[in-house]
């Protein structure tokens, strides 16, 4: 890689396979693996050289490929050779020759010192590898002999190379021992055996990090070292705190804050530290001490520093909230680093474009509210008198970092910030579920008192970003908690129309608050007239398709049995959009399946009118596609509108009106009206078969339109049984399609064991099957995978 000749091209390249193993024969392959152009070649000598390294004779041939005179890439195979054989074969060495394998790599080790790194690092791993197989029986003290081997004088000429070599020895040992695969007996006595050598490797730590002169390679490499060891569990009190304590002090040089912020925050968030309480009610002080230093960070911008300390602080707060919580006896301490979390949380700036760190918190505080509500109800009565007061000052920070930036700020953003912080606004809303859990209704009673302050006040200027985010913190309760009993819904409801709305963002919230509002509207339809008018208002509007959309689906669909009086209003602007194309084809297929639930609640006889008045211009132009020549705009057009009709009959469900009405005319006695519908447009839907029937994806509508008609109806679906059947049959044995075969499973399921429809399911089945086995004698293709 660094320094070979490649091979004179008009030389042959060597076959590998009758070679011996010698050094000559491994460095040829070597030279064959990284400079032949011929990729077989290379394959060949790639798989020659796994075979030598598996080999017995690689014990011997691997010691001279480490020659100081040979190029790195050479000494580099050398050193992964030793670590094949020692993780891999070490079976194959006689127990005599331990010893002398053990003072070789140690020595080498030596010699590589001051590099090639990449084979340092490899003689480490296998030194490492060597120690795992030999201690502790075999080697007892064997990072104890580690430290003296290499520990150096301060005079020696090499004495950093020897001391980062011995780092990097220490560093890979616990590493190795993490990707072991061992029998549980034997990893748990070589966790003891390691963890004793702790008291070898935690003072030598501690004199690196405390050397004045000390250069910042040498300190940031046993940082990385406790890091290493940290997984091992070792345990966190004596002079273990003492080496956390220089981390903190390491904090304070730029060159080593981040791998000492990395290294704290490992320690601190082991589980196995619960069991040192005193070691980590000591932590706090030290955390607390990082206040200024992050206040001035916050201050003038500097997010690496500010994201840092935040880290340390919530690894703290997070991973031991129960343990410090039950310190009742230092409480004044954990409520000062809770106070120091809600600080980062509500660190300056807009997440995610001039601060990251705020969100780093969130989870913090679902777990200290699980914590508290987890004690007896005596101790949860104290914890919630000291901290429903944070949680309070929380609910003001979390709606001032789900703030929009100004309209040019915003418009500046790139998509992915934006979508970043649509993300971090989802994780703020998950927040304020869980404080509604420690605050109650006091919560809303909070957020509607101050909204009615905001609306009333025509004396002072507002902006739409304060009355969009309390907005927002009503609506992300109000999705998930049941707040049918709250008393100030109905001020909430009296408030919406009284909000000017002035843009994009705010009308969204506004229209996902009603949303979210909908199973209240439905226990208390006399205020759907305060709101209503806005949901149909923003319907007409492209830009809030979306909220709008799905926030009159969910009116439709929550209290259908209520919106008589609104239905014509409803239907007319809803005809009007969908005429008119405004919004995109999901939002159409939702708007229809919302108008299924409102015609649902129609009494019988009114619901095949207003449903012909609304298909009836979708229906004329799905007439005029089927009679124009294929085109991929004309079969867009063709799959939006049978999605539409599907979406329809999704929702269109009037079997709950005959439930319990005794003495009206039973359902079977009148055509279901999707029937009706359906069946005057058969003949429309076979002329587009006609002329599509090669299209997976237009075959797939038409059957999706019957498939969601006769999940719905069941039974109510049996006047078309023998057409659809029919029609299917004909599909299938023209056209195999997996869509076609989908509709059949729904016909059979329903209707196959009903002797009035036994005939046209078993027609239907047997050219189904004749048809299919009648493909498979021919050649596969993909289609087929399909049908399979």
């Amino acid at each position: 890689i660094y320094g070979m000749e490649p091979p004179d091209s008009s030389v042959q390249s060597p076959d590998l396979v009758s070679l011996e193993l010698t050094v000559e024969n491994v460095e040829k392959a070597l030279q064959q693996l990284y400079y032949d152009p011929d990729m077989e070649h290379k394959n060949v000598a790639q798989k020659w050289l796994t075979q030598a390294q598996t080999s017995r004779q690689a014990w011997q041939f691997c010691w001279p490929l480490l020659s100081p005179d040979k190029l790195p890439e050479i000494q580099f195979f050398g050193a992964s050779t030793l670590h094949t054989k020692i993780s891999c074969h070490w079976a194959d060495l006689p127990t005599d020759q331990h010893q002398t394998l053990r003072m070789q790599l140690l020595s080498h080790i030596s010699h590589f010192s001051s590099g090639p790194k990449m084979v340092l690092t490899r003689l480490c791993v296998a030194l490492a590898s060597l120690a795992l197989h030999t201690m502790p029986q075999g080697w007892p003290q064997a990072v104890a002999d580690m430290v003296r081997v290499y520990q150096p004088e301060k005079e020696e000429v090499n004495a950093n190379a020897h001391c980062l070599a011995l780092l990097e020895l220490l560093t890979v040992l616990p590493e190795e021992f993490q990707s072991y695969r061992l029998p549980q007996t034997r990893r748990a006595q070589l966790r003891e055996a390691l963890a004793g050598e702790w008291t070898a490797v935690c003072p030598l730590l501690r004199q690196l990090l405390q050397r004045q002169e000390g250069n910042s390679q040498v300190k940031e490499r046993a940082l990385r070292c406790l890091s290493s060891w940290v997984g091992l569990d070792v345990p966190l009190h004596g002079e273990s705190e003492g080496l956390l304590q220089d981390c903190f002090a390491a904090l304070s040089d730029p060159e080593l804050f981040d791998t000492a912020v990395e290294t704290i925050v490992s320690s601190i968030s082991q589980p196995d530290c619960q069991r040192y309480t005193d070691a980590l009610v000591n932590l706090m002080p030290l955390v607390l001490g990082l206040h200024d230093q992050l206040k001035a960070a916050a201050r003038d911008g500097d997010m690496e520093t500010s994201h840092g300390i935040c880290r340390i602080a919530v690894a703290l707060g997070e991973t031991h909230s129960r343990t410090l919580l039950e310190q009742v006896e230092h409480w004044q301490g954990y409520l000062a680093l809770v106070n120091m979390i809600l600080f980062c949380t509500g660190i300056p700036g807009h997440y995610p474009v001039n601060e990251t760190t705020s969100s780093l918190t969130l989870t913090f505080w679902y777990t200290l509210q699980d914590d508290i509500l987890s004690f007896e109800e005596d101790k949860q009565v104290v914890y919630l008198q000291v901290y429903r007061p944070v949680y309070f000052q929380l609910v003001d920070v979390l709606l001032h970092k789900a703030h929009f930036p100004s309209e040019q700020d915003y418009t500046s953003w790139s998509s992915d910030d934006k979508e970043q912080f649509r993300i971090y606004r989802v994780d703020i809303s998950d927040t304020l579920m869980y404080v509604y859990e420690i605050l109650g209704a006091e919560l809303l009673s909070n957020l509607y008192d101050r909204l009615g302050r905001l609306l009333m006040d025509t004396e002072r200027p507002k902006a739409w970003q304060d009355t969009e985010a309390l907005l927002f913190g009503f609506q992300a309760i109000a999705e998930t908690i049941d707040v049918n009993y709250s008393d100030v819904i109905p001020g909430l409801i009296g408030l919406i129309p009284r909000i000017s709305i002035s843009n994009i963002q705010l009308a969204d919230t506004v229209m996902y608050t009603i949303g979210s509002l909908a199973e209240w509207l439905a226990d208390h339809p006399m205020m759907l007239g305060n709101v209503l008018p806005m949901v149909l208002q923003g319907l007409v509007k492209a830009e809030l398709s979306v909220s709008s959309v799905s926030t009159l689906k969910r009116i439709c669909r929550e209290c259908r049995h209520d919106l008589a009086p609104y239905i014509h209003e409803i239907m007319t602007v809803s005809q009007d959009v969908l005429v008119k194309d405004i919004h995109k084809s999901s939002q159409c297929m939702w708007l229809m399946q919302g108008l299924g639930f409102l015609l649902s609640a129609l009494p019988m006889e009114e619901i095949l009118g207003s449903l012909t008045t609304l298909l009836t211009p979708h229906i004329q132009r799905l007439d005029t596609l089927a009679h124009q020549e294929p085109s991929p705009t004309a079969k867009l057009s063709i799959i939006h509108i049978l999605g539409m009709l599907s979406s329809l009959f999704t929702t269109l469900d009037i079997s709950r009106q005959d439930e319990g009405s005794e003495g009206t005319t039973p359902a079977q006695a009148r055509p279901n009206p999707v029937v009706v519908v359906l069946q005057q447009v058969f003949t429309l839907i076979q002329t587009i078969l006609s002329k599509w029937l090669s299209d997976s994806e237009v075959v797939e509508a038409v059957c999706g339109v019957f498939e969601r008609s006769v999940k719905t109806l069941l039974n109510d679906f049996a006047p078309m049984v023998q057409q659809l059947s029919e029609m299917l049959g004909q599909i299938y044995s023209a056209f195999p399609q997996a869509s076609a075969l989908d509709l059949t499973r729904q016909m059979v399921h329903i209707f196959a064991g009903e002797k009035d429809h036994f005939s046209p399911i078993q027609a239907l089945i047997e050219l189904v099957t004749s048809t299919t086995l009648s493909i498979f004698q021919q050649e596969a293709s993909d289609r087929l995978t399909d049908i399979i």
